[in-house]
Order: C-alpha cells, then structure tokens, then sequence
C-alpha cells in the first residue's frame, strides 16, 4: 500500500489519531510529550502512530497534511494542529470537549454500559 494511502486508512479508522515522535508513554520530544499528556488529560482513547517507526510516514505526511511539523492531532479526518494550537485550545477549555464529542460518536454501548 502507498504511503498516503497508509495515511488516509489510518485517519479514516481512527476517530481520534496523535502522530507523534515516540509513544504517550515514551514520547521522544517534547512536543510530543506536551501533546500526549494533554491527550491524556482529555481521559479518551486515542490511536498514535509514531513517525520514527515509519519514516514513509514522516516524510509523506507533512506533504499530505500541508502541515510541515509533528505531532499532529488529527479527529474525524480533519487535522487540528500541532503542540502550539493544542495547547492554546487545551488551556482555553476548547480541545477536551472536541475530543469527548468525537469519542463519543463511536463508542459501542457496551463501552457506555461499563463506563
């Protein structure tokens, strides 16, 4: 599978999707580790894909997203910015009631049921 396609099934099956340099748990700079604690703090499941793992990734998706930086926070297909804009919606209130919309489109009853 190409690469943008790679990208777009990503973004297409995971409402909420963080690409990042490392992982939440292990974030490799310190965007990243701003972004995935702030992501964290929204308390809602999200996908990550981290870039280092997937340097056709991180070559393509700055070109495919017009977004020359990581990490990028994407939800619902639309991309929502990187670590500045994160952090000024995150402070403002605006980001954890984006994400918990979105989170809840595609929870299963079963998941409402146990939480």
């Amino acid at each position: 599978m190409e690469t943008v396609e790679k990208i777009k099934q990503q973004i297409a099956e995971n409402p909420i999707i963080v690409y990042m340099k490392g992982s939440p748990k292990l974030p490799s700079c310190g965007f990243s580790s701003q972004v995935a604690q702030i992501m964290i703090n929204c308390e809602e499941q999200f996908a990550f894909v981290d870039i280092l793992q997937h340097p056709d990734i991180r070559s393509e998706l700055p070109k495919y997203a017009n977004w020359p930086t990581f990490p990028q926070l994407w939800i619902e297909g639309e991309l929502i910015g990187g670590c500045d804009i994160l952090t000024e919606m995150y402070q403002k209130g605006e980001l954890k009631p984006l994400i918990k919309e979105a989170a809840a489109k595609y929870k299963t009853a079963d998941d409402q049921a146990t939480s």
